[in-house]
């Protein structure tokens, strides 16, 4: 009796062991493991007391051309912690913003330097305006009076593109200037080719060059063009600035020949290879870091670039070449008066 009794306590004994291990165990939650997120660099937030700098276009600029320039002066004014703005016109009440300091300024004048006597404590930079010399707080950007180095590149250009070298310039007669630019031209032309050996014989040697008297008509410059093109059998043709007018240049352009100038009438003439002209943008950018120190009185002359190039007449590959001999030109490694 005893030792039923001992089984049964036994057995009842296990089989609370049993069911009490199959309870569940409390498992504690998972730990979180904080990450770090970088937080994003600071933006500079203008501020009433930000600087300002203003940028005066006119109202009628072609677009293309009126956000190149809106784009390049934000892009100095954020790089140097400007806040900016585009105007058509100044008046008083922006002179009267104590934050104001650089006043940029395309033609027509809007009147800088009554402006800048009423506002010592801005720099103005008046880009191309005529009749303005660089003072006091007023600096200028005139145009390019180079004369030789377009000359010179015009010669290489037409060179290099022109079957045989049949290349020519007109240019106006007794203007020393000129001379010098012929003398630019050839020497743009020999740069390229050297001796220019041809494989036929003529009777004209390239590049050829005729003047045109200062009394003339200027609606008769179009005869002297056909002279070289016509008579002298001249492919591709350089015109001297001060003759360049609209009407000569879009004549040429129907004669199938090669231009290349240094400013293109607003309708491009056929055969219009690229226009080398001053390089505003770049001249604004060169002249930005006085304007903001507080430096004026600068004569800024502008260095030369090319535009309007036609990629069908000047591929990717020779404007390459070109752009470097006028990077060379501008560094003064290549000489316009020695070939």
């Amino acid at each position: 009796m005893r030792v039923k009794k001992f089984f049964l306590i036994t057995f009842i004994m296990l089989l609370v062991v049993a069911c009490g291990g199959n309870e569940p165990t409390e498992i504690p939650p998972p730990t979180v493991v904080p990450t770090h997120t970088p937080l994003p660099p600071p933006t500079l937030i203008p501020t009433a007391s930000t600087p300002l700098a203003i940028l005066v276009v006119p109202a009628d600029m072609d677009k293309t051309t009126s956000d190149l320039y809106q784009e390049t002066v934000y892009d100095l004014a954020q790089a140097s912690g400007f806040r900016f703005q585009v105007r058509n016109a100044l008046n008083e009440l922006d002179m009267a913003d104590p934050t104001l300091k650089v006043v940029i300024a395309l033609p027509p004048d809007p009147g800088v330097v009554a402006f800048a006597s009423t506002a010592p404590n801005v720099q103005f930079l008046a880009v191309n305006i005529p009749d303005l010399t660089a003072g006091g707080n007023v600096s200028v950007l005139a145009p390019s009076n180079q004369v030789e180095l377009p000359a010179f590149l015009a010669g290489y250009t037409l060179a290099m593109l022109t079957y045989e070298y049949h290349i020519g310039m007109l240019y106006p007669e007794g203007d020393d200037n000129a001379v010098r630019a012929v003398n630019a031209f050839n020497n743009g032309m020999r740069y390229y080719c050297g001796l220019c050996k041809r494989i036929y014989f003529t009777a004209v040697e390239y590049p050829t060059f005729l003047s045109i008297p200062t009394t003339e008509d200027v609606s008769l410059h179009g005869g002297y063009a056909n002279v070289l093109i016509n008579d002298r059998d001249v492919d591709s043709l350089y015109i001297y600035p001060s003759i360049a007018t609209d009407d000569l240049l879009t004549y040429v352009g129907t004669q199938g020949v090669y231009l290349i100038g240094t400013r293109m009438p607003p309708t491009r003439p056929g055969g219009w290879v690229m226009t080398v002209s001053p390089d505003t943008i770049k001249a604004i950018q060169i002249a930005w870091p006085q304007l903001i120190a507080g430096q004026g009185g600068q004569a800024v002359q502008s260095p030369l670039g090319l535009a309007d190039v036609d990629p069908g007449i000047l591929p990717d590959g020779k404007l390459a070449q070109v752009q470097f001999i006028l990077n060379e030109l501008l560094a003064g490694r290549i000489l316009t008066s020695n070939p």
